[in-house]
Order: structure tokens, then C-alpha cells, then sequence
């Protein structure tokens, strides 16, 4: 892992890190899609997902967050 020249910054290490997820999931979404941005938006909002899921606090018209998430999941790798 080469961050440069200097002590690598929280911002830089979260930045390569980010880019590694990105790059696995776009291996994965890149097997089920042809599309490049296809692929690219599944992985942008699988990410988002990931990262921001527990930030909403909504409910979900009778359903459970467990099945919301299993629904999004579904229509992510159709």
C-alpha cells in the first residue's frame, strides 16, 4: 500500500479504501451487467447502502428494515 511521500491522511486512507469496495463490487455487479454504467450506479448505490442504511430512521409501510433491505438487494442484482 503506497499512500506517497508522506504519513497517509485519514482522507486519503478512507479514499483507498472506498476505491477497493467500489472495485470488488463493480467485479461482482460487472458479472450479472454488460452495461458499464449499469454497473457503475448498482455500485454507487449498493455502497450508499452500505455506508448510509443506518442513518435512515423511516418506516417502511408495514414492512420490516430486514425486508426493505432484502427487497433493495433483489432489484440491485436483477
Amino acid at each position: 500500500m503506497d499512500f506517497g511521500p508522506a504519513e497517509p491522511t485519514v482522507s486519503t486512507f478512507s479514499r483507498y479504501v472506498d476505491n477497493r469496495r467500489m472495485d470488488y463490487m463493480r467485479s461482482l455487479f460487472g458479472a450479472i451487467c454488460e452495461d458499464d454504467d449499469d454497473v457503475e450506479a448498482r455500485c454507487l448505490l449498493a455502497f450508499s447502502l452500505f455506508i448510509g442504511g443506518h442513518f435512515v430512521s423511516a418506516d417502511h409501510g408495514g414492512r420490516s428494515r430486514a425486508q426493505v433491505l432484502e427487497l433493495a438487494l433483489e432489484w440491485l442484482t436483477r
